[in-house]
């Protein structure tokens, strides 16, 4: 039944996928090129090529590919995929606009010696050429749709009798024959309204959808900026009052995001002077064979009372065990379902869940079940989603990442109806919860209404 279920889910994304692609192919191609046109073959190339970089790159990882190939096929196969969002997104809204700006060429096209930009002088000379080719000058003011103009055309050049319905066809095709004739003593031809239109809302979409796809690389690659809250406790002492945690979630170092972004956050989080440095969990995105070297630079985190870990749902697709090893090396403390005394508070650390499929899931017992209730109480919990967990142990405060916001818009109305806070503080009775929105970016290096963060948590003591 299970993979029944995934089978139909497969078959509902893919044919999805097809139709998209199939939908931005007809309004970037097929309504804006010529048939058997260089622009057209080219178009419809990249409409097989880019999407088969898109299966490429999610698979690649997965499948034990040379990092060099993953890397290969990172860039362009994950950016075509935030590019087909925000295409897809852009291309929807021009259809609003499409119908308004057809109708508005067609009123401007009615207006006498406005036609297309004709002028007052103008205007005779390019009747005089309709006239010339066997059209009426009379049926040439009053044009709208270039759907009939070849008929219309042939009706007067050959001098039939025209009745009522002929006459009313001819009038409504007169813009556009306009256009095909009046080139003759002016120029090339110019496009027919419709041709117009497609290319007027594809350029606008393709620069709406690229221009945000943009954007929102250079943020992530421009690395995380700094936010600062301020958590009340009620059980911290005066003694912990201002103790600072710098919380950095979702890294996620892997074919795009190396070795430089690593330092970009180190150097980040080393700027803010904290107390201590939470790493929240989804590190990487690959095994410590080929992004070992990329992770080096943590070594290099300054904090009072150290760096602590905790594993996200991503270190158990890349090999937890060998990554908390390695993490160790460079000085982290991991906290695996384990708990530590810092100053006036307890900071405790639980696994994720997706380690439960290797019986290494979140212990809260264990964590938490025999220490002094009367001390407050931190978690690190890669999920937001064991907060009622934390709230039955008796946590002060919990502090998460995973969801990204939704990373990109809008994907935060997808986040949130799989996690109780996507971002922010948030408080579920007794138990305060913090949802970063991570410093990194999973699949396409890209972040729209998401921005990358690090967020430095201080403690306030309500005794101070």
């Amino acid at each position: 039944m299970a993979v029944a279920g995934l089978a139909l889910t497969a078959v509902v994304v893919l044919a999805l996928l097809v139709g998209v692609h199939r939908y931005l192919w007809c309004r970037f191609v097929g309504d804006t090129t010529a048939e058997g046109s260089a622009l057209r073959r080219t178009g419809t190339a990249a409409a097989y090529l880019l999407p088969l970089l898109s299966v490429g790159a999610l698979v690649s990882g997965r499948t034990g590919a040379p990092f060099w190939l993953q890397r290969a096929l990172a860039w362009p196969g994950y950016l075509w995929l935030a590019a087909l969002l925000y295409l897809t997104l852009a291309l929807l809204v021009g259809e609003v606009v499409r119908p308004i700006l057809r109708r508005a060429l067609a009123r401007r096209a009615r207006e006498p010696h406005r036609a297309y930009g004709t002028s007052a002088t103008e205007a005779p000379q390019m009747q005089a050429a309709t006239v010339g080719a066997g059209i009426s000058a009379a049926t040439v003011p009053d044009a709208s749709d270039a759907s009939t103009a070849t008929g219309a055309s042939a009706a007067t050049t050959t001098g039939t009798a025209t009745s009522a319905s002929d006459a009313a066809a001819a009038d409504t095709s007169a813009a556009d024959t306009l256009l095909a004739v009046a080139p003759a003593a002016h120029g090339p031809a110019a496009p027919t309204r419709r041709l117009f239109v497609a290319r007027a809302v594809g350029g606008a979409a393709a620069v709406a959808g690229l221009g945000t796809v943009g954007y929102g690389t250079y943020g992530v690659l421009r690395g995380p900026r700094v936010k600062r809250i301020t958590v009340p406790l009620a059980k911290l002492p005066r003694s912990a009052h201002g103790f600072r945690i710098a919380v950095v979630s979702d890294i996620h170092l892997g074919p795009i995001l190396g070795r430089a972004h690593t330092r970009r956050i180190v150097d980040t989080i080393n700027r803010t002077q904290p107390d201590l440095v939470a790493v929240v969990g989804d590190l990487v995105d690959g095994t410590v064979a080929d992004l070992g070297p990329a992770a080096e630079p943590l070594a290099l985190l300054s904090a009072r009372h150290g760096s602590y870990f905790v594993t996200g749902n991503h270190e158990y697709y890349s090999g937890a065990a060998q990554w908390v090893d390695h993490v160790k090396e460079l000085g982290l403390h991991p906290l695996e379902n384990d708990r530590v005394e810092i100053g006036g508070f307890d900071l405790a650390g639980v696994n994720d869940i997706a380690g439960e499929s290797e019986g290494q899931g979140p212990d809260f017992d264990r964590a938490l079940g025999d220490r002094d209730r009367a001390r407050a109480a931190v978690l690190l919990a890669h999920q937001p989603v064991v907060i009622h967990d934390a709230v039955a142990h008796g946590v002060d405060l919990q502090l998460s990442g995973h969801t990204h916001g939704g990373q990109l818009w809008p994907g935060n109305f997808v986040a949130e109806l799989a996690n109780p806070t996507v971002a922010g503080l948030d408080r579920y009775g007794d138990t305060q919860l913090y949802v970063s929105l991570g410093a990194g970016a999973w699949g396409p290096p890209v972040r729209v209404g998401a921005p990358s963060d690090i967020t430095v948590v201080e403690l306030a003591s309500r005794q101070a």
